[in-house]
């Protein structure tokens, strides 16, 4: 039995390329770099936000606005009252970042859209970043607006808002990376969309409310809402003699948790992508 000879590299490769060049096949692309990718997808979702989310985050801002006027009568003020502010300035982002990203998600592997993502040289984790950041950014205006009229309604200072910079890209990217793992591991479109709106229920509930007044198990279950930690060090700066480093340990911990949910929601859009 006769044995042929293996065809050297260099040969195999001008016999690749020379078939290329017959057959007018293009080269592959190079996979995309992170920063590049994660930029291209950032401004294009912030692109499409422009257009589509405008209504939805005055729905969002109009919401949290409407249940400080409700609690107004209820509360007069102290720790109370600055609680009532921090939850509702930090439920807009929930209900942008969490709820409308869980959706989105969800449709879009409903629809086969992360079909289109997977075709790309893009890394998987600069799609859902560049998602995650567009829709955190997009909350900006509306926190801000409901973080004014709260602290103007229950005379609370203005000095420390600017601790909001910290406070919404670090909320918003723990609670945008639970929304994209949600949308991406639903089963079902649907399901997404009901666990997009349990989560921001979850941060009404949770947030708004004075931990002091829960029951034990639901003050666990508040600790372990990531949007709490962000609520938490924008209620501390309220006070008369803020606790800096108690904010800075709490914009830590939102920080951690919104790396955690963000690397479970890159595992998530590569297990659906193969799918």
């Amino acid at each position: 039995m006769s044995v042929v000879p293996a065809e050297p590299v260099s040969v195999r490769a001008r016999t690749d390329r020379a078939w290329s060049e017959d057959s007018g096949a293009a080269p592959l692309a190079s996979r995309a770099r992170l920063l590049p990718a994660l930029a291209a997808v950032y401004r294009a979702q912030m692109s499409r936000a422009r257009v589509a989310r405008i209504p939805l985050l005055f729905v969002a801002t109009f919401q949290s606005v409407g249940i400080m006027v409700l609690m107004r009568g209820v509360v007069d003020g102290g720790d109370e009252a600055r609680a009532v502010v921090a939850g509702s300035s930090v439920l807009v982002v929930a209900f942008v970042a969490l709820n409308l990203l869980a959706q989105y998600f969800g449709q879009l592997r409903a629809s086969g859209g992360l079909d289109h993502y997977a075709t790309l040289p893009v890394p998987p984790a600069a799609v859902v970043l560049g998602a995650a950041g567009a829709y955190a950014s997009f909350t900006a205006p509306g926190t801000v607006v409901t973080a004014v009229v709260g602290s103007v309604l229950f005379q609370l200072p203005l000095v420390n808002l600017w601790v909001l910079a910290a406070v919404i890209p670090l909320a918003g990217a723990a609670l945008a990376g639970l929304g994209a793992a949600l949308g991406l591991l639903a089963p079902r479109q649907e399901l997404a969309t009901l666990l997009g709106q349990l989560g921001m229920s979850a941060a009404l509930l949770l947030g708004v409310l004075p931990a002091a007044h829960l029951p034990g198990p639901v003050a666990w279950a508040r600790d372990l809402l990531p949007s709490t930690y962000g609520v938490e060090a924008l209620a501390r700066t309220f006070e008369a003699e803020p606790d800096w480093p108690a904010v800075g340990g709490d914009l830590a911990v939102c920080a951690a948790v919104g790396v955690a949910s963000l690397a479970v929601a890159t595992w998530a859009y590569r297990r659906a992508a193969v799918r």
